[in-house]
């Protein structure tokens, strides 16, 4: 790599650098308040809070990067022509493809940077705060039972406990059950209780109690003594089960190799082939998103006062191109019509582009020149 590759590589990747951090302090922001209620309702730590922030992000990093790429690509070959240096970059003799290679270097090791993420970083990232968010809410959960308060822990479930202890567990317990019903409401009464994580969910174990319940025929009242006893607390989704995976928290190979004998897996099926193709097309975007810059700015005549029209126009290109990925991605769930638009509207514009930057296109780009160059009078009077 020449000195003057050199050069350009450090300055965009210092550039995309500060630009990511930027943007990445905004979602920071955004997904703290996210987590903030959680954190204050169950008590956890500020290291928690701070985990699941971390773990939350990585999933934004393949839209926040190609777009900062683009913007210290805007920014840097905008500030050259400003200065005259690609005024004389190309008096001596050098191509758009010489000069924008460096910006597409660092798109390709950007793309490949962003292939690790999609597949396998963000997933397993968004998998661990899933889990580590459910086992804040179970393992600091009791925080939640207000003493001496009748607590609605879910449609037909509800705990009042006389006292939390220091060590987390609970005294003076009354669990009034009535979720079932087939069967009649019952009541339990224990002196000592604990709310525990398992593999299933969340359960409440009481200790030294009755159960009491009042028989529907013959009115009369049963009541069990029992040592220990377990009572299952509904998730947020009202069951008692392990929380399905959901698609993009899999990794790739995890999305090609589901587990069909699970039901929900099958149902999902789909699902799991479009997240796929995304996992493919969306590190793609940075080379085409670096690649509509290099054109707006490289291509045509070079203007010392600068050229703002082109970097809106390169700026809109880019948000509307990442618009219309977003609402191809949604028709790709329901139609492969659109897993086909998606690949086409990342692909063309890339290949386009190094088709027109390259040797190849020097005759499209002489076009494009003697076009921008042609004085508008004349083609009015033509």
């Amino acid at each position: 790599m020449s000195i003057l590759n050199r050069y350009l590589f450090w300055q965009l990747l210092g550039i995309t650098i500060i630009v990511t951090l930027t943007l990445t302090g905004v979602i920071f922001l955004s997904q703290s308040l996210k987590f903030l209620e959680l954190i204050i309702e169950s008590g956890a730590s500020g290291g928690i809070f701070l985990q699941l922030i971390l773990l939350a992000l990585p999933r934004f990093f393949e839209i926040i990067i190609p777009i900062a790429l683009s913007v210290a690509v805007l920014f840097l070959y905008n500030r050259m022509t400003s200065d005259s240096e690609l005024v004389v970059m190309r008096s001596l003799g050098f191509s758009p493809g010489r000069i924008a290679r460096p910006a597409i270097i660092l798109s390709l090791l950007t793309s490949v940077l962003l292939m690790v993420m999609t597949t396998w970083a963000g997933p397993t990232a968004l998998a661990k705060m899933q889990r580590l968010r459910k086992d804040v809410k179970a393992e600091y959960s009791t925080l939640l039972f207000r003493e001496g308060v009748f607590n609605s822990v879910a449609k037909g479930i509800t705990i009042y406990i006389r006292q939390r202890n220091e060590d987390g567990s609970m005294s003076g317990i009354i669990i009034h059950d009535e979720r079932n019903k087939a069967e009649p409401a019952s009541t339990i009464i224990a002196k000592t209780g604990m709310i525990v994580s398992t593999g299933t969910g969340q359960q409440v174990l009481v200790f030294n109690g009755i159960q009491q319940s009042v028989n529907p025929n013959s009115k009369a009242m049963n009541k069990l003594g029992f040592e220990r006893y377990s009572i299952d607390i509904p998730n947020d989704n009202g069951t008692v089960n392990d929380r399905w995976i959901e698609p993009d928290e899999r990794t790739f190979i995890e999305l090609l190799n589901p587990d069909l004998s699970d039901r929900d897996d099958l149902r999902h099926k789909r699902e799991f082939m479009v997240e796929a193709h995304r996992r493919i097309i969306s590190p793609l975007l940075a080379p085409c998103f670096t690649l509509i810059a290099l054109c707006a700015l490289l291509l045509g005549p070079v203007s010392r006062r600068g050229m703002g029209k082109r970097v809106v126009s390169a700026a809109l290109s880019v948000i509307i191109l990442q618009s219309l990925y977003l609402v191809f991605f949604n028709i790709a769930k329901d139609n492969n019509f659109g897993i086909v638009l998606l690949y086409g509207i990342t692909l063309i514009p890339l290949c386009f582009g190094l088709f027109i930057i390259s040797r190849f296109g020097e005759g499209l780009r002489s076009h494009i020149l003697r076009q921008s160059s042609r004085p508008r009078h004349q083609g009015a009077h033509a």
